[in-house]
């Protein structure tokens, strides 16, 4: 069933006797050597989309530079191999996942043949909420065994590309967007949530096609802050379908107000965030 934008979700208006535990506690996991800016760019979205508690996991080696993209959130060290999460972090995510709202991984994780296994393990064994995106779609890819056995509610963000990979099409024909989604959707027991020009969500039932946004947001670093607006959104209680519509929404509308305000030609991602509250101000109940 196709939805209409008349009845695009609402956030919910806080309270005045809220405190920061109402809104959930976030917890995303990603960065590598190199890839530090990709996991810090999505908390950055969570703080800017209401997460009451936002933590980073990452690569030991990575924890005091992306410390330092933000005081606001936290940042928790995990084994490091080359730069990279560890295949023994199985143990403290563990922990972090049971004090945990939400959780999102993917954003500069890279790859490897052992975190792969990782994400298989986070997907399938952790029944907490997730956002998969970025490299943890790669490695899901990979393991088709895995992608269909969800531990918890997941949402998949996969571009084109990515979405070709879950999917094992060889190429991608965007004039069946919708119909590949929602069979992946059905497929997955997740919601997809396909990137693009007219961004299509669904849970396998109901589909929605998101009309925000514009060229300029085609640049790095704007998936990693949609990766954080929808976890954010899902912390603050948004099934996940209604969390990745209202998501891609807020996302396009802050690339709007952004463009406007500064042009379309040279937009980064950083601008995005900058711009959330004032998209999301739009969207209260």
């Amino acid at each position: 069933m196709l939805e209409s934008e008349k009845t695009l979700p609402k956030l919910p208006r806080r309270a005045a006797d809220s405190y920061k535990n109402n809104f959930g506690h976030a917890l995303l996991v990603g960065g590598s050597t190199g890839f530090a800016g990709s996991i810090s760019l999505s908390a950055m979205a969570a703080l800017r989309c209401g997460a009451g508690l936002v933590t980073v996991a990452t690569a030991r080696s990575c924890q005091g530079i992306v410390a330092g993209f933000e005081p606001s959130y936290m940042t928790l060290a995990l084994p490091d191999a080359d730069g990279q999460i560890a295949a023994d972090a199985r143990e403290p995510l563990t922990g972090a996942a049971a004090k945990s709202t939400v959780l999102a991984y993917g954003p500069g994780l890279g790859r490897s043949d052992e975190l792969t296994d990782l994400i298989a393990w986070l997907y399938e064994t952790l029944d907490t909420p997730a956002v998969v995106d970025a490299d943890a779609l790669n490695a899901l890819a990979d393991r088709q065994d895995v992608l269909c056995r969800p531990g918890g509610p997941r949402i998949l963000t996969p571009h084109p590309g990515e979405f070709a990979r879950l999917a094992k099409i060889d190429r991608f024909p965007d004039d069946q967007r919708q119909t590949l989604a929602v069979a992946l959707a059905r497929r997955t027991g997740s919601v997809v949530l396909l990137k693009g020009h007219r961004t299509v969500i669904t849970d396998g039932d109901r589909v929605a096609i998101n009309t925000t946004g514009n060229p300029g947001m085609a640049s790095g670093g704007s998936g990693d802050v949609l990766t954080g607006v929808i976890t954010a959104l899902v912390c603050q209680h948004l099934s996940p379908f209604d969390a990745a519509w209202l998501g891609a929404h807020v996302h396009g509308l802050a690339g709007d107000q952004a463009a406007a305000a500064i042009g379309p030609v040279g937009l980064m991602a950083s601008d995005l965030v900058g711009h959330l509250p004032q998209a999301l101000a739009t969207c209260l109940a």
